[in-house]
Formats: C-alpha cells, sequence, structure tokens
C-alpha cells in the first residue's frame, strides 16, 4: 500500500519561509506527476504546484515567483520551498502523487502564515 507522508508546515510570520516535504512509502517503482495541493477553510482544494517524471513543472499563478517545487524520483520524495508568504498562502497542505490511472494522497500538513 502506498502511502505520503508530509512534514515541514507550521507557523510563520508574513514574509517568512517554510519547506514542505513529502516522501512515498510503499511498493511502487515511480510516479508520473507529484505534487501539491491547497485548501483553505471553505474554500475548495486547490493546485499550488506539480512536476512531472520528465521535470515539467506548473504553478498556480498566485504563487510563481515565490514557491520552488522539486522531486527527488531516487527517494520518491517532492518538495515546495514557500517564500515570501503571505496570510492569503495559509491552508492546509497535501502532497499528491499519481501513478498511471491512481491518484495518491497525503494526510495534509498546516501552514499558517500570521499578518
Amino acid at each position: 500500500q502506498v502511502q505520503l507522508a508530509e512534514s515541514g508546515g507550521g507557523l510563520v510570520q508574513a514574509g517568512g519561509s517554510l519547506r514542505l516535504s513529502c516522501a512515498a512509502s510503499g511498493i511502487i517503482s515511480s510516479f508520473n506527476d507529484m505534487g501539491w495541493y491547497r485548501q483553505a477553510p471553505g474554500k475548495q482544494r486547490e493546485l499550488v504546484a506539480t512536476v512531472t517524471n520528465s521535470g515539467s513543472i506548473n504553478y498556480k499563478e498566485s504563487v510563481k515567483g515565490r514557491f520552488t517545487i522539486s522531486r527527488d524520483n531516487a527517494k520518491k520524495s517532492v518538495y515546495l520551498q514557500m517564500n515570501s508568504l503571505k496570510p492569503e498562502d495559509t491552508a492546509v497542505y497535501y502532497c499528491y502523487a499519481r501513478r498511471t490511472i491512481r491518484n495518491y494522497w497525503g494526510q495534509g500538513t498546516q501552514v499558517t502564515v500570521s499578518s
């Protein structure tokens, strides 16, 4: 059974930085896509950033230039470096991975940005 485990969330002041990490465990050779979604209270889950196995990256427009996604295929891990954080970045951040038609999700990690 494949599981994704996030770490690195927390409370930070506006303008600060956090680094999220996500590691996959279980019997799986690789993932097609890996990335991060987030869900703020009362809002739908939204894409933050994804990276394909070939290295193509997609960012939510509002995080471009502030967030950087990366992945380590050998470690079956994905990371999100978040700089210049804003209060509107406050949300639960979920790790995501896709292998063919199967999607996997982490339990989520809270990121809170105070003004």
